[in-house]
């Protein structure tokens, strides 16, 4: 039988969270929110979701606290901090289904144990079209006992579930490992198709022709056609969030001695890129810089889904 849950908390309410709240609601469950932004807190009040003051006051009224939230450092300070999670009356577990990276995560897991409190690293993969109809891929990571204990929401909000071991850092390694995969594999084709472009290439014939190859990614099945080949370029995820990913999972690895060639290429473009005003616009928005430097255009408003 699926626990039934007395009240779940959700902090952070972005691009991301929004939808879990949303996705929360619509399965029944009594949600209590709350976001440093009073206008994404109005969006999930005005759907049902009881707003809270802050954190603290969050976890004085659930027992399961959910975060998704951007940056390592807001995690921690959200779990740990004065104001924070940990110092909650109610709270019994926190699933943290942000980017937090493996070495916060043992921090936080560390200072919530201490404290009596179970935690899950469950970071998410997929996007915002998959946030919203609930088919993310969602990575959890700890006690068995425990992840088993909050499947029931994962499953609200994911389609697959993995679970990944004991040790909840093992989450986060495998979310930055993903993320960094995508960066490259979605900077290497931004680069050739601009170049297919200025040979003389059609911009939608070059994704067909791709995306029923042996050249198809997440970028050039997903994110490419719905971002840039109308022109569109709306947010799904930030270029200085994924460059955030991309440094995170070179340092790790940096610190076990694995050697990573690659990947700091596209690292060193992501940067380039928020030097040059990209930072809060979608990762996709830099092939705007082969185009300039090739000198085409690839795709146009014209060719829409």
């Amino acid at each position: 039988m699926e626990r039934i849950f007395v009240k779940v908390g959700l902090i952070g309410l972005g691009n991301i969270g929004v939808h879990f709240g949303t996705r929360l609601l619509g399965a029944g469950h009594e949600l209590v929110v709350y976001d440093t932004s009073a206008a994404a807190v109005k969006r999930l009040a005005d759907k049902g979701a009881v707003a809270a003051a802050g954190a603290r006051d969050l976890a004085d009224r659930c027992d399961t606290v959910l975060l998704c939230l951007p940056l390592p450092p807001i995690v921690k300070e959200v779990a740990l901090g004065a104001g924070g999670v940990a110092n909650g009356k109610a709270v019994r577990t926190v699933v943290d289904l942000s980017t937090t990276g493996p070495s916060v995560t043992d921090e936080i897991a560390a200072g919530l144990q201490a404290r009596g409190i179970d935690f899950v690293g469950a970071p998410v993969s997929g996007g915002t079209v998959a946030a919203e109809h609930g088919t993310l891929a969602v990575m959890p990571a700890g006690k068995e006992e425990v992840v088993e204990r909050v499947k029931p929401l994962l499953r609200v909000l994911g389609k697959n579930i993995f679970y990944m071991g004991e040790a909840p850092a093992l989450g986060q390694t495998m979310k930055i490992i993903n993320n960094t995969l995508y960066a490259a594999s979605m900077i290497a084709s931004c680069e050739a198709l601009v170049y297919g472009v200025k040979a003389g290439l059609d911009s939608r014939k070059m994704l067909d022709v791709i995306n029923a190859s042996s050249g198809r990614s997440f970028a050039t099945l997903e994110r490419i056609p719905q971002c840039a080949l109308d022109r569109s370029f709306p947010v799904r995820f930030t270029t200085e969030l994924l460059h955030k990913d991309v440094k995170m999972c070179i340092d790790e690895a940096e610190k076990l001695g694995a050697p990573m060639v690659l990947s700091p290429v596209a690292r060193q473009f992501l940067a380039f890129a928020i030097t040059q005003g990209d930072g809060a616009r979608d990762n996709v928005y830099p092939i705007r810089h082969f185009e300039q430097w090739a000198g085409v255009q690839f795709g146009s408003p014209s060719d829409e889904r």
